[in-house]
């Protein structure tokens, strides 16, 4: 396996062009592959011009990239585990009530597991790609440890918890003391095509964001099966509700209903078919369990011990206790409620240094 050459993940996109251009400067032999995960004619949705990742534009962008610096270039199809891993996923999450987060998934089992399998092949050591997190090797625990970027704004790690020591132990995260400035202008140092290209911000295979139309156009037969529930308000029934799938905890507006002030998705309880409905200050909780627990930076969590616990990309993070935990969960308590704990979604706690220690899956 050779020591100094990298699989770089390009996703046509400003960061994965940087990544790929420093680990070039710095002497790495870098390979570019792009990652063909879905099309627009499978999902839906589609624009009238194909943009973001997996599109001919990002694909191009990406090749362009890795050409201005004699860097080899390859499209790879990973349309098949994308489907199995991460879209298949989605839609029975969706289907049990709760909200998932593709995002984690498609980190774990298609842009690490999938891309070291390709490294192999190519006997490369290491892959990398363009997010902002930084890794550690701390001899005295013998683990490779994820700690937040330099730009906290930006700061990637919370959807990168579900890596495993082996895929940390073979990832170079370039961009890791850098903010999202200043890759900008190191872009337009090197002349990147893509230098001042947007961010994509939905999810990729949902391209409206409309995931009721996707749902019904991927699984019809099943959304035709599903029946309408009640809408509960204050123990009264206020309305129907379309189906179980197509709400999330959380959820203002869509729901059709009118009781003359906001009205939020504070509970769905998928065994009675029922959907309970809340002012804003009934969204708030304290406590919560997560299922599927992956350890990064420690190997086990200490009941008793303080942590910042994030349940979104966009959460600051709060303090919280853990309460219980074992190899396969943790609960915590927060010391201030925080509103809209949502099912499916993940929770990432931190230590006081930025240092992930865990995270999992929401279960209540």
């Amino acid at each position: 396996m050779e020591e100094k050459r990298v699989i770089v993940a390009m996703s046509g996109g400003v960061d994965s062009s940087v990544a790929a251009a420093l680990l070039h400067e710095e002497g790495y032999e870098v390979i570019g592959i792009t990652m063909k995960t879905w099309g627009f004619m499978e999902v839906g949705g589609a624009p009238k011009h194909e943009s973001g990742c997996c599109s001919l534009d990002a694909i191009f962008d990406a090749k362009n990239v890795a050409s201005s610096f004699g860097i080899p270039h390859y499209t790879v199809d990973f349309t098949k585990p994308f489907e199995e891993a991460v879209i298949t996923n989605f839609v029975d999450e969706y289907l049990s009530g709760r909200t998932p987060n593709p995002c984690v998934v498609c980190n774990r089992k298609i842009k690490w597991e999938e891309l070291l399998i390709k490294a192999d092949s190519l006997d490369a050591k290491y892959v990398s790609t363009g997010h902002y997190a930084n890794i550690e090797y701390k001899e005295e625990t013998n683990r490779y440890c994820l700690k937040t970027s330099a730009d906290d704004h930006k700061d990637q790690t919370y959807a990168l918890w579900g890596l495993t020591q082996e895929s940390l132990s073979r990832t170079l995260f370039p961009l890791a003391k850098y903010t999202k400035q200043e890759i900008r202008n190191l872009a337009k140092k090197f002349n990147l095509k893509t230098a001042s290209k947007p961010d994509s911000q939905e999810i990729c295979f949902v391209a409206d964001n409309n995931y009721e139309r996707f749902l019904r156009e991927r699984i019809p037969d099943v959304i035709e099966g599903i029946k309408e529930g009640d809408f509960i308000y204050k123990g009264e029934v206020v309305g129907k509700h379309k189906g179980i799938p197509f709400y999330t905890v959380g959820q203002r507006k869509g729901l059709g209903i009118a009781l003359g002030k906001p009205i939020y998705v504070k509970n769905i309880n998928t065994t009675n078919n029922i959907i309970e409905l809340g002012d804003k200050l009934d969204l708030l909780e304290k406590d919560l369990t997560a299922e599927d627990v992956n350890f990064v930076s420690v190997e086990k969590l200490e009941v008793g011990s303080k942590v910042l616990a994030k349940i979104r990309y966009s959460d600051q993070g709060s303090l919280a206790e853990v309460v219980e935990a074992d190899e396969k969960s943790f609960s915590i308590h927060f010391y201030k409620e925080k509103s809209a704990i949502t099912p499916g979604q993940s929770v990432v706690l931190y230590d006081a240094s930025g240092y992930l220690l865990a995270g999992g899956i929401i279960s209540k």
